[in-house]
Parts: C-alpha cells; sequence; structure tokens
C-alpha cells in the first residue's frame, strides 16, 4: 500500500490495486513454441533441417549437371550427371555393379572384420597393462609409419596376387587406428571413476568390465570407424593395381577404356559404400554409447 501511495505521489496517477489473494495469471504460451512442441512443429523443424544441410549437395549435383551443358567444362571429361546415372542403370541391368560390389564388400567387411578382432583385444591388453605398452610400443611405432601400399607388393609377394593379399592389406591398414584408439581409450579414462570403483571394493577384473571398458567405449568407436574408411579407401586402391574385380577395378578399367560416365559411376558407388558404413557404424556407437548419451541428458 505504501508504495501505491508513493507512485501515486510522484506520478499523479493512482495505479490499479490488486487484493492480495488473487491469483497471478501466468502469461499465455507463445502460438510458436505450441507449433514447435507438436508433432507437426517437430516434423517441420526435422524438414527445414534436412533441406538445410541438404541444399549445398543440391548445389554441388546440379552444378555437375548444368556445367558440361552450357560449356563450362569438357562433357567427355565430365559428362553430365544424368548420363552418369544412366551408365550406372545399364551397369546394374548387366549384373556387372552387383559383381563388383559384391567382391569389393567381402574383401572389406573380411578384412575389417578380422583387424576388429584382433586389434581391439590387443589394444585394451596394451592400455591396461604397462608392462605390455613398454614391451610392444617400440614395434607399433615402426609399423605403423609404414604405408600401407608401400607393403602391398610385399603382400602379393608373399600371399599371391589373389584374395588373400588384398585382405592382408585391409588388416594392416585397419589395425592402426583400432589399436591407437584403443589404447587411447584405455589410458585416458577418468582416474576419478578409478578411485571411486576401488574404494568401493571391486576386483580387477570388474573394475576393469564395469569402468575401464565402457568409459573408453566412446573412443574405441571413433577408431572403429576410422577403421571402417580406410578399408574401403585402401581396398580401393589395391584393386586398381591387381583385381578382376572390385569397384576398385571398376574405376580403373573404366578409365583405360575411356567409359568415362562408367567410371564416375563407380566412384559414386565407393562414397556411397563408405557413406552406408560409416552410418552402420555411427549407429552401433549410439547403441553401446547409450548411458553417457543419458548421462549427458540428465
Amino acid at each position: 500500500m505504501a508504495s501505491n501511495q508513493l507512485i501515486a505521489a510522484e506520478t499523479g496517477h493512482t495505479p490499479a490495486l490488486r487484493p492480495a489473494n488473487a491469483a497471478v495469471t501466468p502469461p499465455p504460451a507463445s502460438s510458436n513454441a505450441a507449433a514447435v512442441a507438436s508433432p507437426g512443429g517437430k516434423a517441420w523443424r526435422w524438414a527445414w533441417q534436412a533441406g538445410r544441410r541438404s541444399a549445398i549437395l543440391v548445389a554441388f549435383f546440379a552444378l555437375w549437371e548444368i556445367a558440361p551443358r552450357i560449356g563450362l567444362v569438357e562433357p567427355t571429361f565430365l559428362p553430365p550427371l544424368s548420363q552418369v546415372l544412366a551408365s550406372g542403370v545399364q551397369l546394374a541391368a548387366s549384373g556387372q555393379l552387383f559383381e563388383h560390389l559384391g567382391a569389393s564388400l567381402a574383401r572389406s567387411l573380411t578384412g575389417f572384420g578380422i583387424s576388429l578382432l584382433a586389434a581391439v583385444p590387443l589394444g585394451l591388453a596394451i592400455g591396461w597393462y604397462k608392462g605390455a605398452a613398454d614391451t610392444l610400443n617400440p614395434l607399433i611405432e615402426l609399423l605403423r609409419n609404414t604405408a600401407a601400399l608401400a607393403l602391398l607388393p610385399v603382400f602379393i609377394l608373399l600371399l599371391g596376387i589373389g584374395e588373400s593379399s588384398k585382405i592382408a592389406l585391409v588388416v594392416y591398414s585397419c589395425s592402426w587406428p583400432l589399436l591407437l584408439n584403443t589404447i587411447a581409450g584405455v589410458r585416458n579414462v577418468d582416474p576419478l571413476l578409478v578411485k571411486s570403483a576401488r574404494t568401493m571394493g571391486v576386483t580387477p577384473l570388474q573394475l576393469f568390465r564395469k569402468v575401464i571398458l565402457p568409459a573408453a567405449v566412446p573412443t574405441i568407436f571413433v577408431g572403429i570407424r576410422l577403421a571402417g574408411a580406410v578399408s574401403v579407401l585402401v581396398l580401393v586402391a589395391a584393386e586398381m593395381i591387381g583385381a578382376k574385380a572390385g569397384l576398385g577395378y571398376l574405376v580403373i578399367y573404366s578409365q583405360f577404356n575411356f567409359q568415362i560416365p562408367q567410371m564416375y559411376f563407380g566412384i559414386l558407388a565407393i562414397t556411397a559404400v563408405g557413406l552406408v558404413f560409416n552410418g552402420v557404424l555411427l549407429r552401433l556407437e549410439r547403441h553401446f554409447s547409450a548411458w553417457k548419451r543419458g548421462g549427458a541428458d540428465r
């Protein structure tokens, strides 16, 4: 009441009085917030974000289609995207596309799987046991700095020009991102987590299974995704040198025979394989790291 009298004295106006027991009415919710909260608003927001992210790709493919047709580039060396896709349809109709795709996937997945089964357990052991790290670190540093493609002649010499040399090259290439990221994941676990678990009286095996391994999973999956990309890239390079089937062979064979649209479609197929591979691994990472995401949400 005193404050109202003071305001009236200073301004010459008497403010409206509100009873002491009157309920305070909250301001109405914004219509925009309600729209966002509704299912339709979420769908609209998702569509807007997807469109914004894909705009650069649409512009890129549109430029690819238009530039050869208006003479910005020579159509002989960079055919329009529609011609490239048409050549892909022809490859699929003849069955050649699936033959080359199946050969590349078989080699890539086999090499990736073998390296995953070998490198991750070894990385866990090296990261967990200091003695193993001190013993193996000089050899690891020597081998990981040796380019994989530089060893391709060695693999061909020892294993022949067949499937074994290509799979061995993929295994070698994928092992290093898997091994190094696994070691880093184990070593970079928060020391407070380890100390807290030990004060609770857990055994070393329980500490490893319940604390170290779950905390290292996000870093391990970084290595898995890198290894997935490497398995495709290195394999394609190996197939260009010595193979009779595969996406890399398709690209180099098309170049030698000046089938340029087919060559570009082979490159697009390799890109698609890499994107699908990365997408699958990303979903697996989100599944196995759900505990971390849930903790962040809280």
